[in-house]
């Protein structure tokens, strides 16, 4: 491998202008593993179209990696599985997968994966979206046979850079907070461009399982790279912050 990813390098794929999904990912992969990020890009004047294209274009944005040595790609946009097709999606990632001999892993698809390891079917759900990626994300996650509970949605600036990207993790917090206690097998605070961490590692709740686009997407590479199925016994961990929270706490100067 590579001097600073002995066990594993990861691609890792992320909208141009987002701002958390690669920090989180550096904070949570443990030592000996490491991501380098190749940056989606699209001009579409929309947000929705720009999450399109990014599907429509990840072929060619892997090769930014050229023959990087990586073990396994992560597609770290939530938003971008709601908008296209699952057949056609997972055709395709299964394609490029096969042509490049190496895992390819959604956050969408490892947040289902860690839900249907909790053994989870009613969710609470935080989330930062507008209103057209929000409804079509309930469709989503209704149609992987999960029941939407409670759902507590953010409101982000539309002045700013990005109505998503700019909120701070005191957002994650507070909409954490208004579902704690809900009757719900599991809570997931949707976005990969919101930061969480410190959210999970603050949480007052400790009975409801809560996951995160990023903190799935990381969990759900390295059981790749396994070949074996995903378990609760490998995802507790990660929930619990074992794994990552030291890392966090450093990078944050605690």
């Amino acid at each position: 491998m590579t001097e600073y990813a002995s066990k594993g390098l990861f691609g890792l794929l992320t909208p141009q202008a987002n701002t958390t999904a690669e920090l989180e990912v550096q904070i949570l992969c443990p030592p000996g593993y490491a991501a380098l990020t190749a940056r989606l890009t699209s001009d579409r004047p929309t947000m929705e179209d720009r999450l399109i294209d990014y599907v429509a274009q990840m072929d060619d944005t892997i090769t930014r990696f050229a023959n990087a040595p990586i073990k396994a790609v992560g597609f770290a946009c939530t938003g971008a599985s709601y908008l296209v097709d699952p057949d056609e999606e997972r055709r395709s990632l299964d394609a490029i997968a096969q042509r490049r001999g190496i895992p390819f892993v959604t956050a969408a698809q490892a947040i289902t994966d860690a839900l249907n390891c909790l053994g989870a079917r009613r969710i609470g759900v935080v989330s930062p979206y507008g209103d057209s990626l929000h409804d079509a994300g309930m469709v989503y996650w209704t149609a992987r046979s999960f029941d939407i509970g409670p759902i507590e949605r953010l409101a982000g600036q539309e002045a700013a850079f990005h109505p998503i990207y700019s909120l701070s993790g005191n957002a994650s917090r507070a909409g954490l907070e208004a579902l704690e206690g809900s009757d719900v097998d599991a809570i997931v605070i949707l976005g990969t461009g919101l930061a969480t961490l410190g959210t999970l590692l603050g949480r007052q709740d400790q009975r409801i399982p809560v996951l995160t686009p990023n903190l799935a997407l990381v969990w759900g590479m390295l059981e790749a790279l396994t070949g074996l199925a995903p378990t609760r016994a490998s995802l507790d961990p990660w929930l619990d912050g074992s794994i990552w929270a030291h890392r966090y706490r450093e990078r944050m100067g605690g």
